[in-house]
């Protein structure tokens, strides 16, 4: 049983680490705050590209170009996987590690190779315990991370694309949709998934023609890259985000066990010192019978 000089450090202890989890839940307050103020600013220009690249692509022939054709036969799948690089933050890594990993346990079955990237140490670390070798890993980039960064991940994605080291490309990410959740997704970036709009049913639904100068080639060759790029980069926006939301939402449940946890440990230390006092006033009553 525990002595009354243990279950005080106990007590010490745990309000050193209450300070500190409510320190971070502060911090992290503060940086969600900025950064759903970035993501806030980027979806709806993320949305508008994709509306204006598939209303584009929409009345194009697949063969208009080539991130736009569908390979007949799909044999080699890659995965880009946007973890953290700091821990902390409830099952923001666990359930989107742990979603990706039986994607591909389960597409062994249909292709006959599977690579994946990892942004993050998180993932990077899942991974590799389980003999998984990541093709690439980036680490430490999400302070930093802006659009030009975006724009050669996607040069490179799409030269991989175009040279078919892979026929598919997926992004796994956390999208953000409050400060307490946040939602595994896992898309197909390429080759583009293009929303035809069917123009003999109804005119609400007509997809009016435009001119294009130079031509519609043309302009896909220069939109094409952006959008692939602009996907990536509100996927890190939606990850930066939710990783703050669920690291505040993390540190205020810590904060609050703690609290808890005092309480119990006082409530026990009391008990314990109310016993130690009525020995001593039972030994005090005896030796005085006892004379």
């Amino acid at each position: 049983m525990a002595t009354l000089k243990t279950i005080r450090k106990r007590i010490v202890s745990v309000k050193n680490t209450q300070k500190i989890t409510k320190a971070m839940k502060m911090v992290s307050a503060a940086k969600l705050r900025r950064a759903q103020q970035r993501l806030m600013g980027a979806r709806p220009y993320a949305q508008k590209m994709n509306e204006l690249v598939s209303h584009i692509a929409a009345l194009a022939p697949s063969s208009a170009h080539p991130l736009l054709g569908r390979r007949e036969e799909v044999k080699k799948v890659e995965f880009l996987v946007l973890s953290s690089d700091r821990g902390l933050c409830g099952g923001f890594n666990g359930n989107l590690l742990r979603k990706v990993e039986r994607q591909m346990v389960a597409g062994k079955q249909k292709y006959e190779q599977i690579q994946f990237s990892v942004v993050g140490k998180k993932g990077r670390d899942f991974f590799v315990a389980r003999h998984l070798t990541p093709e690439q890993t980036q680490t430490s980039i999400y302070d930093t991370f802006n659009f030009a960064q975006a724009l050669n991940m996607a040069a490179q994605i799409t030269e991989g694309y175009l040279t078919e080291k892979f026929d598919e490309y997926y992004l796994a990410y956390n999208k953000f949709i409050s400060a307490i959740s946040q939602e595994v997704v896992t898309i197909r970036i390429l080759p583009f998934e293009v929303h035809t709009t069917d123009t003999q049913t109804s005119s609400e639904n007509y997809t009016p023609e435009y001119i294009y100068e130079p031509s519609r080639a043309g302009i896909l060759d220069a939109l094409l890259p952006k959008a692939l790029a602009t996907t990536i980069y509100q996927a890190f926006l939606e990850s930066i985000a939710g990783e703050h939301g669920a690291r505040m939402a993390a540190m205020d449940a810590a904060t609050n066990n703690s609290r808890e946890m005092i309480r119990r440990l006082t409530l026990q230390s009391n008990r314990l010192r109310q016993a130690a006092i009525t020995k001593e006033l039972m030994d005090i009553v005896n030796g005085a019978e006892a004379l």
